[in-house]
C-alpha cells in the first residue's frame, strides 16, 4: 500500500504492567489505520528505547496483526520507563517521534502511561510547534483509572474472571485441608481486583484500604480483623477459610507499623515496587503468631500472592470485543483531529475524555477511581463477608461462644475486639 506523506505515521506504545487485551487494541487500531490510509510503527518495550535515543520498532500490518487479538501478552513488549521524568527525556522522544514521521500516537496503558501521552503530546506542541496527536487506551487489571461509574478498564474482568478462579481452587483447598489461606491480590492504589475476586468466588473476607477512608490502614488492626473472622468461623464448626488483602492496603499503610516500606526501591515512576514486600508472608506469621499467644484453635496458614498469572492471560471474549472496539475508536478519533483523550465506551458510543478532566488538581497526575464503599457493589461484598459484626456483640450467647473459642472471658473479647464495631475507642489511632 502506497501511504500518502501528507498523512505521516500512527505510532503504538504501550506502558506499564501487561493487561489481558492489550493486544486486540493493537489489533484493531493497525487494521482501521491501513484501512484509512496510514503507516503504522509499534515502539518495542514502552519509551524505553526512545529515552534513550534508540528507534526500536516494528512494522505493523495486517499479517502481523491478524490473530494476536487472541493471545495474552503483548507483542510490543512493555516498560515502566518514565519520559516525564527529566525535561531531557521528553525532548529525546518527541525528537525521535518526529524525526521518524510520526503525527499521531495510540498510548495504551494505565494511569502513569496516560500522563506519558499527556506530557509528550503537549512538549510536542509547546516546546517545538509540531502537532502530535495523542490518543490514550486505558488498560490496568488495577480498574482504578478515572472513568465513569460502570465502565472497566479492559484486562479488568479478564483478570477477575482468572483470579476468581483460582480462589475458587484456595477455597476448595482451604476446606479440604481445614486450613486458612492469605491470599494477596494486585491493586496498588485502589481494591477493586481484590473485591471482584473475593466477592464473586465467595472468599471468606476481603479487605481493600478503601476501608479506612484515607486514614492510616494500621497493621494491628488488619491483624485483628483477620482473627475475628477466624474465631467466628471456628464457632460456626468450620476451621477454614481464606482472606483477599488487597496489596493497595501497603500502600496506605502507617509506616511505623511496616518500616520495610522506607527501605524497598521505586519504580521509575515513584511507586513502591510492591511485589517486592512478602506482605501475604508478613500477615500469615503475624496472624499465627496472634493465634498461638491466644491457644485459637487453628490448624495451619499459608499465602499466596494473585497477581502475575492474570496480567498476560488470553482475554475473554468480553474483553476481546472492548479491545477491538477501543484500539478502532482510537484510530478514528486520532483520524478526525482529535488530540490529548482518554477514549471510553460508553452506552454503545465513543466518549473521548480531555486528559485535562483527568488529572488531579493537586498533584499534577492523573487521578486514581477507589472502590465508593457506599456504593451498592461493595454493600452487597461486605455483607456476605464472614467478619465480627454489631449484632455478634449485642447476643449474648454469641459473645460467649466466640470468648470461649478464643480463650477469653466476655469482657476480655470486648476489650480486645469491641473497637472494630465500635464497642471502644481503637488503640490504633
Amino acid at each position: 500500500m502506497t501511504i500518502p506523506a501528507e498523512k505521516g505515521k500512527v505510532a503504538i506504545v504501550v506502558g506499564g504492567g501487561p493487561a489481558p487485551g492489550i493486544n486486540g487494541v493493537i489489533h484493531s487500531a493497525t487494521l482501521h489505520a491501513q484501512e484509512l490510509g496510514y503507516e503504522v510503527i509499534g515502539l518495542r518495550d514502552g519509551y524505553r528505547w526512545l529515552c534513550e535515543g534508540q528507534k526500536k520498532i516494528i512494522n505493523l500490518n495486517t499479517d502481523l496483526v491478524s490473530r494476536i487479538h487472541l493471545e495474552g501478552g503483548s507483542i510490543l513488549g512493555t516498560a515502566r520507563t518514565n519520559p516525564t521524568k527529566k525535561e531531557a527525556l521528553l525532548k529525546k522522544v518527541v525528537c525521535s517521534l518526529v524525526d521518524m514521521g510520526v503525527t499521531k500516537l495510540v498510548s495504551i496503558g494505565g494511569d502513569d502511561t496516560a500522563f506519558s501521552a499527556y506530557k509528550v503530546g503537549e512538549y510536542a506542541s509547546k516546546n517545538m510547534g509540531v502537532t502530535l496527536n495523542c490518543a490514550h487506551v486505558p488498560k490496568t487489571i488495577d480498574n482504578d483509572l478515572p472513568l465513569p461509574e460502570g465502565i472497566p478498564t479492559f484486562g479488568y474482568e479478564t483478570a477477575r474472571q482468572v483470579g476468581t478462579y483460582l480462589l475458587t481452587n484456595l477455597m476448595n483447598e482451604a476446606k479440604t485441608s481445614s486450613r486458612w489461606v492469605i491470599a494477596v491480590a494486585m491493586g496498588r492504589s485502589a481494591g477493586h481486583l481484590a473485591l471482584g475476586m473475593g466477592k464473586s468466588s465467595g472468599a471468606t473476607l476481603t479487605l481493600i484500604p478503601e476501608e479506612w477512608n484515607g486514614a492510616p490502614v494500621r497493621l494491628p488492626e488488619v491483624v485483628d480483623i483477620i482473627l475475628g473472622s477466624i474465631i467466628k468461623r471456628l464457632v460456626h464448626g468450620r476451621p477454614y477459610g481464606v482472606v483477599v488483602l488487597a496489596e493497595g492496603l501497603m500502600e496506605y499503610m502507617d509506616h511505623s507499623d511496616l518500616k520495610m516500606l522506607d527501605r524497598v526501591e521505586k519504580d521509575a515512576h515513584g511507586h513502591i515496587r510492591l511485589a517486592e514486600i512478602k506482605f501475604g508472608d508478613m500477615i500469615k506469621d503475624e496472624v499465627k503468631k496472634q493465634v498461638r499467644k491466644m491457644k485459637v484453635e487453628m490448624t495451619t496458614a499459608i499465602d499466596k500472592e494473585i497477581g502475575y498469572e492474570l496480567r498476560c492471560a488470553a482475554p475473554t471474549a468480553l474483553d476481546i470485543e472492548y479491545t477491538i472496539n477501543l484500539g478502532h475508536s482510537a484510530m478514528e478519533f486520532l483520524h478526525n483531529g482529535g488530540t490529548n483523550a482518554l477514549i471510553t465506551v460508553q452506552g454503545n458510543q465513543v466518549v473521548p475524555i480531555p486528559f485535562s478532566e483527568i488529572m488531579d488538581p493537586q498533584t499534577g497526575k492523573t487521578q486514581v477511581r477507589q472502590v465508593d464503599i457506599n456504593s451498592l457493589q461493595f454493600k452487597i461484598a461486605r455483607e456476605y463477608m464472614i467478619r465480627l459484626e454489631p449484632s455478634d456483640f449485642d447476643s449474648n450467647i454469641m459473645l460467649e461462644k466466640m470468648a470461649m473459642a478464643a480463650n477469653m472471658t466476655s469482657e476480655q473479647f470486648v476489650d480486645r475486639f469491641g473497637y472494630l464495631v465500635g464497642r471502644k475507642l481503637s488503640p490504633h489511632q
